[in-house]
């Protein structure tokens, strides 16, 4: 029998996938419905690989993906997704499946079907590219949840990052603003050190967005950015070398 783990995080969206699958394929076992990144991280890493992930891609504590960097998923994955465009065109290139959203017995008999079909070795490479592009999304993309859509904004659009009473948003350049799952030390993680700076404890700034440098009091300095800020970005005196460093890095003529 073949044992399968859903995530998924909307009740109604779990039963519906439940119910289909006892529809079409009643020899497949659910072992676990999972609602969080968290708690798929602490479920694999405590019981044996499942033979088959169905996973959405937004889950309530943030980007699915992440769950791909804590832990080994060896097992095939199906994920599960309102309209995506993106991440619809990855699934594409990539040649992995992935169900829209309302689910239906059709989609998920093709999907059963497909893997079905592999042999031994196509299963390894079809798990190496749900790897690799899991990597990429963390690498080059955030999903954000705008209103009641999920869209993608991609790294090299951010022209800062800021964080007040716990919570972080992303402008980009265009001064439009996106709530993110992470916080502002996540971030930095993930974003270059050659294209970003943490300029303190508040913000993240991209150099394509810094537009003049000022000295402030003497010994500090602020930046002002091609987009507006909700407050003035100042750079510590104990900072400023620091960033002068990165911008002669980036900026070897300057």
């Amino acid at each position: 029998m073949m044992k399968a783990l859903l995530i998924e995080d909307e009740t109604a969206a779990a039963r519906n996938l439940a119910a289909v699958l006892r529809e079409v394929a009643p020899g497949v076992q659910i072992v676990a419905t999972l609602e969080s990144v968290a708690e798929s991280i602490e479920w694999l890493r405590s019981n044996p690989q499942p033979d088959l992930l169905f996973m959405d891609i937004h889950l309530a504590d943030g980007d699915s993906f992440r769950i791909f960097g804590a832990v080994e998923v060896t097992a095939p994955v199906i994920f599960t997704t309102a309209y995506d465009r993106y991440a619809l065109e990855a699934f594409k290139v990539s040649s992995i499946d992935y169900l829209l959203k309302p689910i239906n017995a059709d989609d998920v008999r093709r999907a059963l079907e497909k893997l079905r079909r592999l042999t031994s070795g196509e299963r390894l490479d079809y798990g190496s590219r749900v790897r690799s592009l899991a990597a990429q999304r963390q690498e080059e993309v955030f999903l954000v949840r705008v209103r009641d859509r999920i869209i993608p904004l991609q790294r090299d659009r951010i022209a800062y990052c800021y964080t007040s009473n716990e919570k972080v948003t992303a402008c980009d350049f265009d001064g439009e603003t996106y709530p993110l799952d992470k916080t502002l030390e996540a971030l930095q993680a993930l974003l270059p050190e050659r294209d970003f700076f943490r300029a303190n404890r508040q913000f993240i700034v991209a150099r394509r967005a810094v537009k003049e440098i000022a000295v402030w009091f003497g010994s500090r300095l602020t930046l002002h950015l091609t987009v507006d800020t909700p407050e003035r970005i100042v750079i510590s005196k104990a900072r400023v070398p620091e960033f002068k460093t990165w911008l002669r890095a980036v900026h070897p003529a300057e």
